[in-house]
């Protein structure tokens, strides 16, 4: 069994906030007198055995982000409302507090964590909490505890009670050494942001857990994911999901990025499909531990061209932001994503066009999508 780190905090240490954008709390730049400890065993602090055959009873932490609510859904619908717990630290819509179980639950408080994994039997754990690239960029030392601190609470609690374990990936967990067009799952990385550093530590604690302590770690390397019922949340390629938001509501979009920037691309209901086909996926075909998954690439400027047939007025301008277009630029261009097609199956439903028609679908109630369609 890991030694277990209580990253306890005393109370005149700490700067606490009650809600970040993220779905995690502040914490301190500093910690006092924090020390790895071994923690008792104790039969009051262990979940109940669940049979091979019961549902998974899942936690998601950071459960208001962009992909958490959605993950609810569609788990819930495959394992039933009450065995899929939605958390975080920021107090739901109503439609999401009444849609199932929601918890408050904050991955930097150790013991409280450990608590609800095991008074709610937890057996699966999906851990989305974390600070986005730019937002990662403009407050480091937050970052950094929100996306290393918390994710070594999370994987000794999931080694102590034999979760399987997802934690998400992503594009920037490459770099401007990598090899960008496409990129494998296993070259060189070294990226230049908190947000991809963390990642990569992500990625290589859950294999070492895997190896040395039989944790089911299971890990996605994400495109930029775009969604309909969600507002950007900081990231660098957050400006495929504004466009569709501008165009309705104004007819202009103002890009951050170059027209000529290609990043892969993911529409949000393939993301979700990946993510529960990697979770039950049988053990001994998955040849890794994190994989490459992808579905398209495209530039501001296809997608641009592909949004004015729905909303031919739109007027597309460029103004550079010099941050995120320098992480662009060190993100790949294309995914070479064939290990997961290979071991598990994957394969994505939505390209460029599927996706834009979908977008509208959803958020196209204005007159000039009417007019356009």
């Amino acid at each position: 069994m890991p030694i277990i780190k209580n990253l306890g905090r005393a109370a005149s240490q700490l700067l606490q906030s009650s809600a970040c954008g993220c779905g995690v709390s502040l914490v301190p730049v500093r910690a006092i007198g924090v020390s790895p400890r071994q923690v008792a065993s104790d039969a009051s602090f262990h979940s109940v055995t669940f049979s091979e055959s019961d549902h998974p009873r899942v936690l998601i932490t950071g459960g208001l982000g962009q992909l958490g609510v959605g993950l609810a859904k569609l788990l819930r619908k495959r394992f039933g409302k009450n065995n899929v717990i939605l958390s975080d630290i920021r107090k739901p819509a109503d439609n999401v507090f009444y849609s199932g179980p929601f918890i408050f639950a904050d991955i930097l408080d150790y013991k409280n964590l450990r608590e609800i994994v095991v008074n709610n039997r937890i057996t699966w754990l999906f851990h989305y909490s974390a600070l986005l690239s730019a937002v990662g960029e403009a407050n480091v030392p937050l970052a950094r505890a929100v996306n290393i601190t918390g994710l070594h609470n999370v994987l000794d609690i999931a080694a102590e009670h034999n979760l399987r374990l997802f934690v998400p990936s992503t594009i920037g967990a490459f770099g401007p050494t990598s090899p960008r067009d496409p990129t494998p799952d296993l070259c060189i990385q070294r990226p230049r942001t908190i947000y991809g550093v963390s990642k990569v530590h992500a990625e290589l604690m859950g294999e070492y857990y895997h190896y040395r302590y039989g944790l089911d770690f299971r890990c996605l390397r994400y495109p930029g994911i775009i969604s309909a019922d969600s507002q950007p949340g900081g990231g660098t390629t957050d400006y495929a999901v504004q466009i569709f938001h501008d165009a309705i509501k104004t007819g202009k979009f103002k890009c951050y990025l170059r027209p000529d920037t290609r990043l892969p691309m993911m529409y949000i209901d393939d993301c979700l499909k990946a993510t529960l086909e990697i979770m039950e996926a049988p053990a001994e075909a998955l040849t890794m531990r994190t994989y490459n998954i992808s579905a398209m690439s495209f530039t501001p400027e296809e997608l641009a061209q592909e949004v004015q047939k729905y909303v031919p007025e739109l007027q597309m301008t460029y103004n550079v932001d010099q941050v995120r277009q320098g992480i662009a630029d060190s993100w790949p261009m294309n995914f070479d994503d064939s290990n997961a097609r290979r071991d598990w199956g994957w394969k994505h439903d939505y390209d460029l066009p599927e996706l834009v028609t979908t977008m509208f679908s959803y958020l196209g109630s204005d007159s000039r999508i009417a007019q356009a369609n």
